[in-house]
């Protein structure tokens, strides 16, 4: 299924963090919070001015971005779990 966000939202696809700590320890699934890292899957056009101008997304598919616990809505498509943000949820990008 193609999907693409509207205006200033982005489909983000959760990227999984370790399962060991830098120790060694391995996390149980019970204990592990939902990782803010993930990867773009699609962007929308962007946000429009009051004049209409519209205002062009800073990112794009394939980036790396660090987003807030507690952002975006979460949906699953076509079995896969991905969250839809606007724009401005994200962090910032990975280099």
């Amino acid at each position: 299924m193609a999907f693409k966000p509207l205006h200033d939202r982005v489909l983000v696809r959760r990227v999984e963090s370790d399962e060991k700590t830098k120790g060694g320890l391995i996390i149980p699934d019970t204990a592990k919070e939902k990782p803010a890292e993930g990867e773009i899957v699609s962007v929308g056009d962007g946000a429009r001015k009051d004049s209409g101008e519209l205002i062009a997304p800073s990112v794009k598919a394939g980036d790396r971005v660090l987003f807030g616990k507690w952002s975006g809505t979460e949906v699953t498509l076509d079995g896969e779990e991905l969250l839809i943000m606007k724009e401005s949820d994200i962090l910032g990008v990975i280099a």
